[in-house]
């Protein structure tokens, strides 16, 4: 049998917002078959004009699944989908297979993982990072925790979404590795900031500060890719604040369930907050830079 004419297996994909979505995109664009479900109908209607079917329900979405795939905003809406009326374990998937890509708590997980088990569902919490370009064009980083069987099974649907793919230990191990991520991406954010913050009221054109720290060991990822953004005042939301801030109370929550003091990341977490109370929530994480402003009281140059 050819590589053409090889199957592919049908994906019950719940969450269509900004990185489900083109996640989902991904896996039609590779040759699966995609129940789609959101709980704004407007976000499946797009989804059917790329190829996918439309689920009115959960149960719609998961029953007939080979594998059923989320990624959702928190913890409780992932956990509906495990013990609601019409989750999982009362209507378990075709191919006994759930993999969570969101970003949500370890313990949690680790109760999802024994109470899926024990109705012989596999799970898998796989989150990622990369953000929404990594979510569109199919190179994000996927770091998988469960059953070694279970990731086998998953893989060959991360590669349609990622490049990175690495299965990272037990049941909690991909949420851990993920709230290390957001802790080291959360304090380079502040570090730009305050980069930038002391040069512009040093007199320095900000532009010419950022090309010599991409030059130097300064470098990384949030000054090449948001350090335009904040320089230029552009808000405008990628991954959002408060996204940021959510993941910055589950890496809080888990260091303080281990007695792990988190210094950098409890100061970040507070201009986090402050940002969220001055109505930025919904703005893309440069928007942290206009706690600068604020603290500076100067304006975005």
């Amino acid at each position: 049998m050819t590589e053409k004419n090889v199957r592919k297996g049908t994906v019950g994909f719940v969450g269509l917002g900004t990185m489900g979505r083109e996640m989902a995109l991904n896996l039609l664009k590779a040759g699966y078959t995609v129940h789609a479900y959101d709980v704004r109908m407007e976000a499946v209607d797009d989804l059917l004009r790329h190829g996918a079917i439309g689920a009115e329900n959960l149960a719609d979405a998961t029953t007939d699944a080979d594998i059923v795939i989320s990624m959702l905003p928190d913890t409780p809406q992932v956990e509906e989908i495990v013990y609601g009326e019409d989750g999982l374990l009362a209507l378990p998937p075709r191919g006994c297979l759930f993999v969570d890509m969101s970003t949500i708590s370890p313990v949690a997980v680790r109760r999802m993982h024994a109470d899926l088990r024990a109705k012989g569902i596999a799970f898998l919490d796989a989150p990622v990072s990369g953000g929404p370009v990594g979510a569109k064009s199919a190179t994000l980083s996927i770091m998988a925790g469960g059953d070694k069987d279970a990731f086998l099974a998953a893989e060959p649907y991360f590669r349609a979404m990622g490049t990175t793919i690495t299965h990272v230990g037990e049941a909690g191990a991909g949420q851990t590795v993920k709230l290390c991520n957001q802790l080291v991406c959360a304090i380079n954010i502040q570090a730009v900031c305050e980069a930038l913050a002391l040069g512009r009221a040093s007199g320095v054109a900000l532009d010419t500060l950022r090309t010599v720290l991409l030059g130097g060991s300064a470098a990384s990822w949030m000054l090449d890719k948001l350090g335009p953004a904040m320089i230029a005042g552009d808000a405008s939301a990628g991954f959002r604040i408060d996204l940021m801030l959510k993941d910055l109370r589950l890496v809080q929550e888990q260091a303080l369930s281990l007695s792990v003091p988190l210094p950098g990341t409890a100061l970040v977490t507070s201009q986090y907050v402050e940002a969220s109370a001055h109505g930025e929530g919904t703005n893309g994480n440069q928007a942290l830079f206009r706690v600068y402003d604020r603290m500076t009281n100067q304006a975005a140059a």
